[in-house]
């Protein structure tokens, strides 16, 4: 095949195309406005790959996506450009509309107007894959119930309603022109190349720098966490193999409080780089703080996968535990990567 990944240099996308070179023969095109979030640097060893290419444009352009369907053919779209954090999208929501809605439109003219000129055998085969999050269906209001692929939708911020009305647009290309669409809703991430506004990063990050851990509320907001490795496998599995049409939920079988997502970080630090005060261990959980909930902050997510799994043969490779020490080590053994974030030295190393 041949991939265009909207938003590769993001967290899910680089992952997306560095599983892509590493474990595929596809050839891969990364589209990225490069916005705050986008890191060159998150793709590794996966740019030096003679399958790669690079596209530094804004997928509101469509002069530019006109110009990129037309050089470079792409076989399959993996639509993963988003603005994604909720506290931003709470205090700058414009934003939000204009990525996550106009952006979508943009970018499914485009592939409607390619795919229109496609020879039969060409149009067949054809993809269109939007990836989507579990935060468009609200949240739970038991403990024992899930999401679905047919839970009614019910977004509680500015983000997860920019993202639910771009769903409905992936779907309504779907029903009107015939396009032929996947669409995956998946719950939260977490892993390498995370960028450090996240809850995962931020903890790490924070504590060790000996600041303060803020924790919403009470801590007992639940998500279903997804290693974002996992996730990666998952999409390329949906866009070779899903069928036209069709929506696929991805979880990570991992409900965890946020409390406890902190706490099990500070557990894992201070095992693996203890941190000591005037020469004496002190637990990292010391650093815990409580501070006012956010707006609208949903309860409770949590993923029934079991389609994806009876249907394509996906499950995850990773525990919470596995794949949160694996991250937690990450961060310990890739300070290069994230001191050039948080100085902000990676956006000038742009091209």
């Amino acid at each position: 095949m041949r991939i265009l990944v909207t938003g590769g240099a993001g967290f899910i996308g680089s992952a997306v195309i560095r599983h892509l070179i590493t474990d595929t023969t596809h050839t891969v095109a990364n589209l990225d406005k490069l916005s705050y979030a986008g890191n060159l640097a998150s793709l590794g060893d996966a740019a030096q790959s003679d399958r790669y290419h690079f596209y530094h444009h804004d997928i509101c352009d469509a002069e530019a996506l006109k110009a990129i369907f037309a050089e470079f053919k792409p076989t399959t779209v993996m639509h993963l450009a988003a603005e994604s954090h909720v506290d931003r999208s709470i205090t700058g929501p414009g934003e939000f509309i204009q990525t996550n809605i106009v952006g979508t439109y943009q970018l499914l003219e485009a592939a409607r107007l390619y795919w229109n000129d496609l020879p039969n055998s060409e149009k067949d085969a054809f993809r269109f894959h939007h990836i989507s999050t579990d935060e468009v269906y609200g949240d739970l209001d038991g403990t024992d119930d899930l999401f679905t692929e047919t839970t009614p939708y019910a977004p509680s911020s500015p983000y997860s309603a920019s993202k639910a009305s771009s769903d409905h647009l992936v779907r309504a290309w779907h029903r009107t022109y015939g396009l032929p669409i996947l669409v995956t809703n998946c719950s939260n991430n977490y892993g390498p190349y995370h960028f450090p506004e996240k809850l995962i990063p931020h903890m790490i990050l924070s504590a060790l720098a000996g600041k303060p851990l803020p924790v919403y509320g009470n801590g007992q907001q639940i998500r279903d966490w997804l290693y974002v490795e996992d996730h990666a496998r998952a999409l390329v599995k949906v866009a070779s193999e899903g069928i036209p049409g069709e929506t696929y939920n991805i979880g990570g079988h991992n409900e965890k409080a946020n409390i406890d997502v902190v706490k099990t970080i500070c557990a894992l630090l201070d095992e693996l780089r203890p941190r000591l005060v005037d020469g004496v261990q002190k637990p990292y959980a010391e650093l815990i703080t409580f501070v006012t909930d956010r707006p609208g902050h949903d309860v409770r997510y949590a993923i029934d996968a079991a389609k994806i799994e009876r249907e394509l043969g996906w499950t995850p490779d990773e525990t919470f535990d596995s794949g949160l020490r694996k991250t937690v080590q990450w961060y310990l053994d890739n300070e290069a990567w994230w001191q050039d974030v948080l100085s902000g030295n990676y956006r000038l190393e742009r091209i």
